[in-house]
């Protein structure tokens, strides 16, 4: 009880106790509360609360029980513990139940893991315990890679792996070793090649036969039990695949050799046969929005037939060519299109049931062609990759209602899935629990008959919901033959806006401010009540490039929402943007203390109790590094930058190809790791590639004339890499379409701001050059009065240090802006209005990417 000086929970699994123990102090620290704990597998968890408590303490520790004295996110911050130490309390009820297996997967971190320690199965980790074990053996590997939230990951456990009969199989003829891909990306990526080679598809859980070397014989996804509709079960498959083995082992030792052969021919490095120009850089986003014209729905928005899944790279790139034309003369040849298919599918989108109506956030992809029926699982990577997509798209426009959509995600994100610690979490899964028959099913949670909207919204409001959200008596997965093809969403409603707000309010006899009042409220009713229900399984290990892509869209929105926030309307929380900067902060610094080694200079991709095992991969890397660079653009403190300075030249020591140009996906150090690959697709995760290009880009112009060059080169050669795979298939990529974009424009605009950090006068120059939607910018704030300031900017691009430091001599004390383009500065100005001016009028001429930086005039020689 909370109201005793004792908070204890009767919590006998240790792995759980540890995880409720960090939850706890972690937030009794942020009130600087004397915490003892005591923390052993022999007793329940306690944590004594010393009794020279002050009363700000006393009333801390009352909102543990449930007071709200203290106003404001303090008291947000302690809820969303309440709900995590609920969770975790869940799932120690759960362990406390005798299990007749428990296999050494026991001993893991990783949130999938754990969920088949339990199983029959003998299940291994990757690593050297395994092979060894395969080897001594002379058994074939069973190769298991899911994640925790995959919803096919739990239809195969449940059917194959909790089976005594299947378990009986796998321990007798097989080693088998189960893998957390969003952990071991390096793992999953290898022998996905081979299924995709193989089968010409994949997907999660996949399930791949190995030799005791780790070399691929079969592969495949998921496998049903049984035979069935003329496919082989997985009892089947085991046993052909044992007998085999066990009767041609020399002859499929060597088909594997040969496919290991023919996949490094398929992964060699390359030598780009020629850099790619500026001029033939610009062409190749055209392309791209070209291709994607002719997939695109004009009545419902994406691309191609369902399942539809959500892409930012691709409105990234419809958006830059919108801009890329409105600032030449092809806009006329474009005639707006790349605008009107980025913002018919974000409305579809958000208007769609794969958008969560109630709680905010998007859901992985929807199964039919109307963004209605979700898969109904929701990851981190999806949210702030679609909030900056929606972000951009408010630059552009200038409508609210994409600003609200991206608060929506953001807010989402805050409530539900941050640690106390500012770090966040990767997922919530599909299935949660139907308490009417102790089984997990897809989507229950976020569901609702007719009969739940009428009471819980009553006569005046219920009729007004269900019309603005198409609530109907038998449901409502009705728009296409794929919303519910194993009818098994008969009688529930996924909600969905099937009109716009003006003609539901029209046809309710009010005015659409009281119509989007009232929708609001109820959507907030409905959250209080969905609370209730058991909740979908958090997956909580925190991913480092999908915090980094977190950090990004955070530190965008505070700037992007500074002059308008969007007004409270649920799920949108009316936060102030200053708390989604305080949180990429937060976010920024978790990464750095828990998940970094300053020494090493290395990340690791996640920590959950820990840092885990397995080092950053060039994804974590790259992300990372937008993120740090989006945020110091934010709130002008140089140590991001520094941060990231640094991560960029780790990446370029760990992942750089020194034959093909571009990144690999891992370092090559791992023995276990057949095939080093390199990224070649910008799907739900752009290729690393494609981020640290434009990254490379953005830090040739912060950076001094000879460190810049130096970043620009190696940014072409990046492009370069890839170019003759643009060239082909431009839709294949995107993202780096989009940094080819950056690389045509060739030096990018520096908006280079001297001020007092905070002051409001330095505060309305930032906000007016984040308001234009230029992606050819960056914005240089610069302190001279803060040390620190100086110091950064003196080493790492003297000329502008040396231009804000003799514009401050001159100067009155208030905050000026100097907008630069090939080295040649407007003169200075202390207008906002007229920095806007500045930065939306036409690009002088661009210089020719052969033209070197040292032949123009440095910021330092230019006469302001």
């Amino acid at each position: 009880s909370a109201q005793t000086s004792n908070l204890r929970l009767p919590v006998r699994c240790h792995a759980y106790k540890m995880r409720a123990g960090n939850l706890l102090k972690g937030a009794l620290r942020s009130y600087s509360l004397p915490v003892a704990p005591w923390i052993s597998p022999q007793r329940p968890l306690s944590l004594s609360i010393r009794s020279n408590c002050c009363p700000r303490h006393l009333r801390a520790h009352r909102l543990l029980g449930g007071s709200s004295e203290l106003p404001g996110r303090p008291s947000e911050r302690l809820q969303r513990l309440t709900a995590q130490v609920r969770r975790v309390s869940i799932m120690a009820a759960s362990s406390a139940t005798a299990h007749a297996h428990t296999n050494r997967l026991a001993k893991e971190e990783s949130p999938y893991l754990l969920q088949h320690q339990h199983n029959p199965v003998d299940w291994f980790p990757w690593g050297e315990e395994a092979f060894e074990k395969a080897r001594k053996e002379n058994k074939p590997i069973f190769l298991s890679v899911g994640y925790s939230t995959c919803h096919w990951c739990h239809v195969m456990e449940r059917e194959s792996f909790e089976s005594e009969a299947i378990a009986q199989i796998l321990n007798e003829h097989f080693v088998s070793i189960k893998v957390d891909r969003e952990e071991r990306t390096d793992v999953d990526r290898v022998y996905m090649t081979y299924v995709q080679a193989t089968s010409g598809g994949g997907g999660w859980p996949m399930s791949v036969f190995l030799t005791p070397k780790l070399q691929p014989i079969l592969g495949g996804t998921y496998f049903p039990p049984r035979d069935m509709y003329g496919r082989p079960g997985f009892a089947t498959v085991l046993k052909r695949v044992a007998e085999v083995w066990k009767h041609s082992q020399a002859k499929v030792e060597a088909q594997t050799e040969d496919i290991m052969e023919q996949l490094r021919q398929h992964t060699k490095s390359k030598k780009a046969r020629r850099s790619v120009s500026d001029e033939g850089a610009a062409r190749r986003l055209d392309a791209c929005s070209h291709l994607l014209s002719q997939r695109f729905d004009d009545r419902r928005g994406g691309f191609g037939r369902a399942p539809k899944f959500p892409r930012p790279a691709e409105i990234n790139a419809l958006l830059a060519n919108h801009i890329r034309c409105s600032e030449t003369d092809e806009e006329a040849a474009d005639d707006g299109h790349s605008l009107e298919m980025a913002l018919l599918t974000l409305d579809k989108m958000a208007a769609g049931g794969m958008h969560d109506h109630v709680g905010g956030g998007f859901h992985r992809y929807s199964v039919d062609e109307y963004f209605h029926i979700p898969h109904f699982e929701k990851m981190l990577y999806d949210t702030p990759q679609l909030a900056n997509s929606y972000l951009a798209a408010f630059r552009v426009t200038g409508r609210p209602y994409y600003a609200r959509i991206a608060a929506d995600m953001l807010d989402y994100m805050l409530r539900d899935l941050r640690h106390s610690e500012g770090g966040f979490f990767s997922a919530e899964d599909a299935d949660s629990l139907d308490p009417a028959t102790g089984q997990k099913k897809e989507g229950l949670f976020y569901l609702w008959t007719e009969k739940e909207i009428d009471e819980a919204l009553g006569p005046d409001k219920a009729p007004l919901f269900k019309k603005h959200y198409y609530v109907k008596a038998k449901g409502n997965a009705d728009l296409s033959s794929q919303s519910d093809p194993h009818k098994e969403f008969g009688g529930l409603n996924c909600l969905i806006e099937r009109h716009p707000i003006s003609e539901t309010a029209a046809a309710m006899g009010m005015s659409e401010g009281e119509a989007e009042k009232v929708l609001a409220g109820c959507r907030e009713t409905l959250h209080g009540i969905r609370a209730k229900r058991p909740r979908p399984h958090l997956d909580d290990k925190v991913v480092t490039a999908w915090n980094g892509m977190a950090i990004s869209a955070l530190a965008n929105a505070a700037r992007a929402l500074a002059p308008a926030p969007p007004p409270r309307s649920f799920p949108v929380e009316g936060r102030p943007p200053s708390d989604y900067l305080q949180a990429a902060q937060q976010a920024a610094t978790f990464v750095k203390e828990r998940m970094w080694d300053a020494d090493s200079g290395r990340l690791r991709r996640s920590f959950r109790l820990n840092a885990s095992d397995a080092g950053g991969y060039a994804d974590d890397y790259a992300h990372l590094v937008e993120g740090l660079l989006d945020l110091y653009q934010a709130d002008g403190n140089p140590q991001w930058l520094e941060w990231a300075y640094e991560l960029q030249d780790t990446m370029d020591s760990l992942f750089w190809d020194q034959v093909g140009g571009g990144y690999f996906s891992t370092t090559g150090d791992d023995p276990s790791i057949l095939l080093r690959v390199k990224e070649e697709y910008d799907g739900a995760e752009p290729a690393a590639s494609s981020i640290a290009a434009a990254n490379l880009f953005r830090l040739a112009a912060f950076s001094s004339t000879e460190h810049g060059t130096k970043y620009r080169d190696r940014g072409v050669a990046t492009t370069s890499a890839f170019g003759e795979l643009v060239d082909e298939m431009a839709l294949a990529m995107p993202q780096m379409c989009c940094s080819l974009y950056l690389q045509s424009i060739g030096h990018p605009r520096q908006v280079v701001m001297s001020g007092k950090q905070g002051s409001p006068d330095s505060e309305a120059l930032i906000e007016a050059a984040h308001s234009v939607p230029a992606p050819d910018k960056v914005i240089i704030f610069v302190d001279p009065s803060v040390e620190a300031h100086a110091e950064f900017w003196r080493r790492h691009n003297p000329e502008v240090w040396s231009m804000v430091e003799r514009g401050a001599s001159k100067a009155a004390p208030r905050a000026v802006a100097y907008v630069c383009h090939n080295f040649t500065c407007k003169a200075p100005t202390s207008d906002p209005a007229k920095v806007k001016e500045l930065l939306r009028e036409d690009h002088p001429s661009r210089p020719n990417s052969s033209t070197a930086p040292s032949a123009v005039p440095r910021l330092s020689e230019i006469d302001i």
